[in-house]
């Protein structure tokens, strides 16, 4: 039979492998999508579409340029954001068992 649970990768030591941070990619994708929005903002206004037009068109425009541009970014922080849940899906699971007795015991 083949067991579907997610196997935890294993770290270079032969432990289970950390996953990657999440905040430095979030913080990155965040700060990167204002200053996309805050630039086309002042493109436009410096266009001459002042005001609250301005301001609309720019964050609406924003939207598309930063799903082109944070491509990357974007990829990075859901590979991070999947690879915490397994971790934490893992240790769960490791909890529970350690937790009913059933699991695996080392014998020497």
């Amino acid at each position: 039979m083949t067991d579907s649970a997610p196997t935890t990768p294993a770290g270079p030591d032969g432990g289970p492998a950390t996953p990657p941070r999440v905040a430095p990619w979030l913080l990155l994708y965040t700060v990167s999508r204002l200053l996309i929005a805050v630039a086309l903002v002042a493109v436009l206004w410096l266009a001459g579409l002042g005001s609250y037009a301005g301001l609309l068109f720019g964050v609406l425009l924003s939207m598309p340029v930063s799903y082109l541009a944070l491509r990357l970014v974007r990829d990075r922080l859901t590979e991070a954001l999947a690879a915490r849940s397994v971790a934490r899906r893992t240790a769960k699971e490791d909890l529970r068992a350690r937790l009913s007795g059933t699991g695996t015991e080392e014998s020497a």
